[in-house]
C-alpha cells in the first residue's frame, strides 16, 4: 500500500501532561483522512505534530516518529519551516494576514520563499484563487482587504494561501466549524475536489461531513479523564460508518457517548 504520512507510536506532550499516546496510522496518497472523536481526544494535538505545529507551543513535544514518503520529518537537519511549506495547514477559525489584501495573502509564502517577479506572483495567486474556487468572486477586488470578505469566503483563501506553496499535504483542523451551513457545503465540495491533487487530513466534530468527505476515518477517544487520547480504530469511512470493528467507535457514532 502506498503511504504518504506514517506515524509510529507517535506520542504527543505538553510539558509533563501527555495528551496522545502510541498512535501508529498510515495515510494514503490523495486521500481523505478524516479524524473524529470526542472533545479533548487529542485530535487536533496529533494533527499538528504531523507538520510539526505541535512545537510552537512551549514545552510541548513528540515521542515516536511522523514519516513523510518515508523521511523522518523530525529527523536531525529537517527544517520546521520547510516541513510546513510540504505540509499545509488550514485552521478553525479563518485567519487572513489581517493588514493584508487578498492578493497579498495569498502572495505572502510565495514571497517568503523568495519568488518576487510580479508576472509569477500574478499567475500564483490567480491560479491558487481558482483553486479554492474563490477567483470568479474576488478578481475584481484583489487590492481590497482579506478581511473584508465573508467567513467562508476568508477560510477559501485561507487555503487559497496554503496552496500557493504547492504543498504535497493539507491538514485541516475543523475547517467549517465556524462557518455557516452554505459557506460549509462550499468548503466540503472544494476538499473533494482538492484530494486530486493533495493528501488531506480533516480533524471535525460533524459525523455527517466526516462520512461525506473523507475516504477513511480515523477514531480517536479516552479511556477515562485526564487519560491521553488513543487511536481506537482506523478504516475504510464506509465500514467505520456502518460495521466498526469496536464497539466504542459504534457507541460514538450513534450518538450513545461523546
Amino acid at each position: 500500500m502506498a503511504k504518504r504520512i506514517e506515524t509510529v507510536d507517535l506520542s504527543c506532550y505538553y510539558g509533563s501532561m501527555q495528551a496522545v499516546e502510541g498512535v501508529s496510522l498510515t495515510v494514503e496518497p490523495k486521500s481523505v483522512t478524516a479524524f473524529i472523536g470526542p472533545s479533548g481526544c487529542g485530535k487536533s494535538t496529533f494533527l499538528r505534530a504531523l507538520n510539526r505545529m505541535h512545537e510552537v507551543i512551549p514545552n510541548a513535544r513528540i515521542e515516536g516518529t511522523v514519516l513523510l514518503d518515508d523521511e523522518d520529518i523530525y529527523g536531525p537537519g529537517i527544517e520546521a519551516a520547510a516541513v510546513r511549506r510540504t505540509i499545509g495547514m488550514v485552521f478553525q477559525k479563518p485567519n487572513p494576514f489581517p493588514t493584508m489584501s487578498i492578493y497579498d495573502n495569498v502572495a505572502a509564502g510565495l514571497k517568503l520563499n523568495g519568488i518576487r517577479k510580479k508576472s509569477e506572483l500574478d499567475g500564483a495567486v490567480e491560479r491558487s484563487l481558482r483553486g479554492a474556487n474563490l477567483w470568479d468572486e474576488v478578481k475584481s477586488r484583489l487590492n481590497k482587504p482579506g478581511m473584508g470578505l465573508s467567513g467562508g469566503q476568508q477560510q477559501r483563501l485561507c487555503i487559497a494561501r496554503a496552496i500557493a506553496v504547492e504543498p504535497q499535504v493539507l491538514l485541516m483542523d475543523e475547517p467549517c466549524s465556524a462557518l455557516d451551513p452554505i459557506s460549509t457545503l462550499a468548503i466540503e465540495d472544494l476538499i473533494n475536489e482538492l484530494k486530486d491533487r493533495y493528501t488531506i487530513v480533516i480533524v471535525t466534530h460533524n459525523m455527517q461531513q466526516a462520512a461525506r468527505v473523507s475516504d477513511v476515518t480515523a477514531f480517536f477517544t479516552l479511556k477515562g479523564p485526564g487519560e491521553p487520547g488513543r487511536l481506537i480504530e482506523v478504516d475504510a469511512t464506509q465500514k467505520i460508518f456502518t460495521n466498526p470493528s469496536e464497539k466504542r467507535t459504534e457507541d460514538y457514532i450513534t450518538g450513545r457517548f461523546g
